[in-house]
């Protein structure tokens, strides 16, 4: 074999090696510190494993490096068993590793990221939303091109997000999440009335067009809208992360 063709051989091999080991790019998982809504009987906040576990897994999947940010770092409370997708991300995809080394506000640099995902669990309301450190990020994510997605309660954190204009966030999109006919109908927050606010009422308050079960075809359905990706229930997770990701690679 010549010197030439040798080298051209070792120059596809080494370009393949790199290529195998670089990623499509960043995603921000960020997740909440509170364990619990803060009455007598402490009911659970947290945050949901099946609304994080999976689209970890869909991000990671798919080529994407993920990073987890939490109010004030480090380890988060989950609810829910691991099962499905889930149990198969905790033990092959290092998510529990990775997730319980959540980094603070200040150690995100936003413009690595080309989107970020909030999951469900009640947590997001109590401390997400009021962070202002992680607003400001998610805003210039938002800002430098990137995507937003969120399931359950999760879409509510972005309610009090505000661009540099200083226009919520949220105001003029369609967006859905854990609604009102749902919460009231549920003792997991007392019906809603152990929450600092409702989803579907906060993020109305702040201008977005909230589509709820009678808007939708399916209760399951993935509403994307100005480079938001939301959905109401943890069936739908997964879907998010996927369209989050279609959105990404056509931006």
């Amino acid at each position: 074999m010549n010197r030439f063709v040798l080298f051209i051989l070792l120059s596809v091999i080494f370009s393949s090696c790199n290529d195998h080991n670089k990623t499509k790019g960043k995603i921000l998982i960020i997740v909440s510190n509170t364990e619990d809504m803060g009455d007598a009987e402490k009911h659970f906040a947290g945050n949901n494993l099946l609304e994080v576990a999976p689209p970890y897994h869909v991000f990671v999947s798919h080529g994407y490096e993920v990073d987890f940010a939490s109010p004030t770092g480090g380890k988060v409370p989950f609810s829910m068993q691991p099962m499905g997708i889930s149990s198969y991300t905790i033990k092959y995809e290092g998510f529990m590793e990775k997730v319980n080394k959540s980094i603070t506000p200040e150690k995100i640099i936003p413009k690595d990221y080309n989107g970020v995902f909030i999951g469900g669990g009640y947590g997001p309301l109590f401390d997400i939303a009021k962070e202002e450190k992680l607003l400001s990020a998610i805003s210039k994510i938002y800002e430098n091109g990137g995507i937003l997605g969120g399931c359950g309660h999760g879409p509510g954190a972005y309610a009090n997000v505000k661009l540099s204009n200083n226009d919520f966030l949220v105001n003029g999109k369609k967006i859905t999440g854990f609604p009102n006919s749902t919460e009231i109908t549920k003792n997991w927050a007392k019906n809603g009335t152990l929450l600092p606010f409702m989803v579907e009422d906060g993020l109305k308050r702040n201008g977005a067009i909230f589509l709820t079960k009678n808007d939708l075809k399916d209760k399951h359905d993935v509403v994307i809208d100005q480079r938001i990706v939301t959905t109401m229930f943890l069936p739908s997770s997964a879907i998010v992360a996927k369209e989050m990701i279609k959105q990404i690679e056509t931006f």
